[in-house]
């Protein structure tokens, strides 16, 4: 009996949202011990890398770190790019004097009702005696922000009469605006989703991290599997196929632009070398046509006239793309491909005319637009196409609460949507195949007895058994699948 190998897509629910990231956990094919984990990036902070700090105001602001430098964190001023480096994602940190200083976590304290009410609040100018000089000159004397937050409440006139709600509002607001601290961020795939969803969500075409995973799971993103992707939206969907590949696969991205396309998602995400190496290739439209003729420089060239290192360094690499570029191009013809994700600007129709040929049968195609009309006339498109089962357009649906003791709600913002994503799934269309239905035996005629007719009701019915030329037929034919044998009643 062969042995089978079982993969098992476990999905992480941190409390902040849904996490994209997929582990798979895949099993030997012969002592049944789990094969080792390959983790997409490393566990602490490196030279180099991408990070993403959360602001006490909520803004998360994304800061690239090199070693022996100075990172600028807007209004909170500076701090040594040394005192990240090496340290893990998660941790909250204070500004001293460019260093940085670990705060304690908070935690989360239980708000007690009163039966104070705000309707003989009348804020102004005159509640807080506190002028802006004066906490300008606080600041710059050093006074820590804990204190001077507790300066402004013991001078406030009107804090007492201030609901408990009221109170820790109050102090979250002046914590955001006087708080030289933020929070490091790990570069998961959800996080830096919406960290781009935030900053410019047309760069990403509205891809909304609830939208990705559901891209995702139609597509079936597996470890090993060989997928073709069309990327508009800055890398965001090739960055969720390399996460979920794990360095096991293939991704071919079709792009517009003669050398590798610029991802600038991929950037964040922090990346190990065996995740994209020997993974991700990439081919623009005109070399992805099999009638097209690329256009190359010279690489072999005698050696008798090679005069320098330089010109044969030159030449080496020269032979190098040109290998990279053929092997690609005749990966790419040989088809077979698992799946096709499309995100892109360009008529998804004659993208899926162009590259599904090169998709094997059961392979899924997912196609994200930001606007609904323009999957709508697809689906028309792809119902009148037998190679393409059940187009369907879905639309996700996301809503954010506050979980509070006590004051759990609705998060009164929220965006109006993520972008509608169609599926279907690629069928070999067969025109010799027939329907099971057409090797049905027809069922014999019921027999009806009418009221007053006393002999037939004793009488049996005589039913011929003689099979019909047409049913002689099927019944030697080897592609007979089911006979439907029905009773005279």
């Amino acid at each position: 009996m062969p042995h089978l190998k079982l993969e098992v897509l476990a999905l992480d629910l941190p409390t902040s949202g849904l996490s994209l990231t997929s582990k798979p956990t895949i099993m030997d094919n012969h002592d049944g011990s789990p094969l080792p984990d390959h983790d997409t990036r490393a566990p602490n902070i490196q030279p180099g890398d991408m990070v993403l700090l959360k602001l006490p105001n909520g803004d998360i602001k994304g800061v690239k770190l090199e070693k022996d430098s100075t990172v600028s964190v807007g209004r909170l001023g500076y701090f040594y790019a040394n005192e990240l480096i090496g340290e893990p994602c998660g941790l909250t940190y204070e500004m001293v004097d460019k260093k940085l200083k670990i705060m304690p976590p908070r935690t989360l304290q239980e708000v007690e009702d009163t039966e104070a009410t705000n309707e003989l609040i009348n804020d102004g100018e005159f509640v807080q005696p506190l002028t802006i000089d004066e906490i300008q000159k606080l600041k710059l004397s050093g006074v820590h922000v804990s204190d001077m937050i507790k300066m402004q409440i013991e001078q406030h006139a009107n804090y007492s009469l201030k609901t408990e709600y009221s109170k820790e509002k109050y102090k979250k607001r002046k914590e955001a605006k006087y708080s030289k601290s933020f929070t490091t961020i790990e570069p998961t795939l959800f996080n830096v989703c919406e960290y781009w969803f935030n900053k410019d969500q047309n760069r990403i075409r509205d891809i909304r991290p609830d939208s990705l995973s559901q891209i995702l799971n139609l597509a079936n993103i597996r470890p090993g599997g060989r997928y073709i992707a069309v990327d508009d939206a800055s890398g965001l969907v090739v960055s969720g196929i390399l996460e979920r590949l794990g360095g096991e696969g293939r991704l071919i991205t079709i792009c517009d632009t003669d050398s590798p396309p610029a991802y600038p998602v991929m950037a964040n995400m922090n990346f190990r070398s065996q995740i994209t190496s020997g993974v991700l290739a990439s081919l623009n439209w005109a070399t992805a046509e099999e009638e097209y003729t690329p256009i190359l420089p010279p690489s072999d060239v005698p050696t008798d006239q090679i005069r320098s290192e330089r010109q044969k360094s030159r030449l080496n690499k020269r032979k190098a793309v040109t290998d990279l570029l053929s092997n690609t191009r005749e990966e790419l013809f040989s088809g077979e491909f698992d799946g096709l994700i499309v995100a892109s600007e360009y008529d998804s129709w004659s993208i899926l005319e162009k590259l599904v040929p090169y998709v094997g049968g059961s392979g899924s195609i997912v196609v994200h637009s930001p606007h609904v009309q323009i999957l709508a006339d697809l689906q028309t498109q792809m119902r009148g196409d037998p190679q393409y089962l059940c187009p369907s357009v879905t639309e996700s649906f996301l809503r954010r609460y506050q979980v509070l003791p006590g004051r759990t709600h609705p998060m009164m913002m929220t965006s109006g949507s993520g972008g509608f994503v169609l599926h279907a799934t690629k069928v070999y269309d067969d025109p010799s195949a027939s329907s099971v239905m057409t090797h049905r035996r027809p069922k014999p005629k019921k027999i009806h007895i009418e009221e007053g007719d006393t002999n037939s009701a004793e009488q049996t019915p005589s039913v011929s058994h003689e099979t019909p030329k047409d049913d002689i037929s099927i019944e030697k034919s080897s592609d007979a699948i089911m006979v439907d044998v029905g009773k005279g009643q």
